[in-house]
């Protein structure tokens, strides 16, 4: 009995460690996967918090911008919401991980609404996900 309590012991002990460790810095394919799956999920509900707020609009399309300068811009639009701050949080900080900039041109000449902002961005890092595996594969 006393073997086992001590493998026990030495096991949560172990687990303790583990948990109380910092996570290692998450993988880009991983950080884009959670940004289009987070905005699956608020587009499944029934309505997209703050859905009418008003945020800049990024030309995600435009090929002569870097994707670090979109998701950048991107990070910056959605800090400007306000009223559902904790919501918006985690794409937030996936975004400045993503770009690591500290600050970018972003123009609030053209605005749109969160609720066609959200799909935007989703298509946008859906499509950096397939493009970072695709090269990963080769």
């Amino acid at each position: 009995m006393l073997p086992s309590l001590k493998a026990a012991f030495a096991l949560l002990s172990l687990l303790e460690l583990i948990s109380s460790r910092p996570l290692m810095t998450t993988s880009p394919k991983l950080k884009l996967s959670e940004i289009t799956h987070r905005i699956q999920q608020l587009n499944a509900g029934v309505q997209v918090p703050c859905n009418d707020t008003r945020v800049a609009q990024v030309a995600f399309t435009d090929r002569t911008l870097s994707e670090q300068e979109l998701l950048c811009q991107a990070a910056t639009a959605l800090t400007k919401v306000t009223k559902c701050k904790k919501d918006y949080e985690p794409f937030i900080i996936n975004l400045q991980s993503l770009h690591g900039k500290t600050n970018c041109s972003l123009s609030n000449e053209n605005e749109i609404y969160l609720r066609n902002f959200l799909p935007e961005l989703g298509n946008f890092t859906q499509g950096m996900y397939r493009r970072l595996a695709r090269s990963a594969a080769q």
